[in-house]
């Protein structure tokens, strides 16, 4: 048996609709084996899939199959994720996290509020 991997994508909750998960993948953002893939590509069990979604990439083997979209539970079992994966995209999110402006500690007073009125009246 195999599946679309627009519709497994759907399924295993990587995209909230069907219809993003078609435009990822003609988008190149998902890869099955190593090899760019168009929508109506059919997946099997063992399939290893690539998965860029935002700012993380999974690395995931199909373990399971399905064409209509369950619970998150459900969706979990339908593919492993590798170890170097897992490790991969918790550096990444560190490093976003790390690297993220911080937001200012309190509101600007008055003197402060003048002088960014000042500065952007500057700037025109």
């Amino acid at each position: 048996m195999a599946v679309r991997i627009d519709k497994w994508l759907w399924a295993a909750r990587f995209f909230k609709t069907r219809g993003l998960a078609t435009e990822m993948v003609n988008a190149g953002h998902v890869q099955l084996n190593g090899e760019r893939i168009k929508p109506s590509k059919q997946v099997e069990c063992g399939d290893e899939l690539s998965i860029m979604r935002e700012h993380e990439t999974f690395a995931v083997t199909v373990t399971g199959l399905a064409e209509k979209r369950g619970s998150a539970t459900l969706a979990q079992t339908l593919y492993a994720e590798s170890d170097e994966s897992l490790k991969a995209r918790e550096a990444e999110k560190e490093r976003r996290r790390f690297n993220a402006p911080g937001a200012p500690t309190k509101r600007p007073d008055k003197k402060a509020r003048r002088q960014i009125i000042r500065f952007v009246r500057k700037g025109e």
